[in-house]
């Protein structure tokens, strides 16, 4: 029984990472037959549940600030802090959840959410903090931000040296690759479950702010480390989903293959530049983004001046340039 349990796995486990069922047959030295009834088995099993990499798709559609208690994240905040000071960060992240959206979308275009976190002053802080110290300070501020980003619905795509980049599903992932559909444009009736959607990844952006401010920088501070800021930039569009290459891992005589995809566009380039341009510990967003937010949190942001010398996108619809709007502090 045991063997044919691990015969199950390793044949999905091949399947999963893109490896045809007739070379998993020649691999396994079994009859294609067999691997094919697994895999029909399995996919019987997935469409009677929700896939496991949606739960945070799922989680976007629901109003996350009234269900997450920030005092206690702060507080665990503290907790992995203080431990990582005073040993090796037990920092345990996973790109699977990740791997797994971009994979069901394959080389297509989605619309995203793009959210980019950064230090404010790191490379002073690299001038005059040891390494260990430094490398310290960025893992903590990574790891606190990364679970944030997972509580509030939304997926690391990558680490930028003292940067997080993360996004944020605003369509129906799971209709649209099963039905095979194109992308639709959003009708009225839709409205208010977009501006949710959004609303989770502005509310993402303060909870990490509030976190490093009252969380991780009162500990810093008993251990004599600099206090942290930060910066973060919003915006919303459409992305493409990119396939490089295969990533390969070769296991004793099996190869195992998972594409290696990214993201790419245009709104990406916008965050990542416009980060820079708000005041430390401030939230700055884009045109596309803010016209998306109903009238009572647009008006917790104003529309910031426009220097044409150090910023220089443009607004694809108008010609003119990408208004940028920072949020009022409270």
């Amino acid at each position: 029984m045991s063997d044919r349990i691990d015969q199950r796995n390793t044949i999905l486990n091949l399947y999963n990472s893109g490896i045809d069922p007739e070379i998993i047959a020649l691999e396994l030295d079994i009859n294609q037959d067999t691997v094919m009834n697994v895999i029909k088995n399995e996919s019987k099993v997935n469409q009677k549940k929700s896939p496991k990499n949606m739960s945070s798709v799922l989680l976007n559609k629901l109003y996350l600030d009234a269900v997450i208690d920030i005092n206690e994240i702060i507080s665990d905040s503290q907790v992995k802090t203080w431990k990582a000071l005073k040993s090796k960060p037990d920092f345990n992240t996973s790109f699977k959840d990740t791997q797994n959206i971009l994979e069901q979308c394959g080389e297509t275009k989605i619309n995203l959410v793009i959210l980019h976190i950064d230090l404010v002053g790191s490379t002073r802080m690299s001038l005059n903090l040891p390494i260990e110290r430094l490398t310290t300070i960025i893992r903590t501020f990574a790891q606190q931000m990364s679970l944030i980003v997972s509580m509030y619905g939304g997926f690391v795509l990558k680490y930028i040296g003292d940067a997080v980049l993360a996004f944020f599903v605003v369509e129906d992932i799971q209709d649209r690759s099963i039905q095979n559909q194109p992308e639709e444009a959003e009708s009225k009736d839709n409205d208010d479950f977009y501006r949710l959607q959004f609303s989770n990844a502005i509310s993402c952006a303060y909870a990490m702010i509030k976190v490093i401010q009252e969380g991780i920088n009162p500990i810093l501070s008993q251990y004599d480390y600099p206090e942290l800021k930060v910066r973060a930039g919003i915006d919303f569009g459409e992305i493409a989903i990119v396939q490089y290459g295969w990533d390969i891992d070769e296991h004793k005589e099996i190869t195992l293959k998972k594409p290696h995809l990214d993201l790419i566009g245009y709104t990406i380039s916008i965050v990542v530049k416009m980060t820079s341009l708000v005041e430390p510990d401030h939230i700055i967003i884009g045109q596309k983004l803010f016209d998306k937010l109903d009238t009572k949190q647009k008006n917790t942001f104003r529309q910031l001046p426009a220097n044409p010398d150090i910023w220089g996108y443009m607004h694809k619809t108008t010609g003119g340039i990408y208004n940028l709007y920072g949020n009022i502090k409270q």
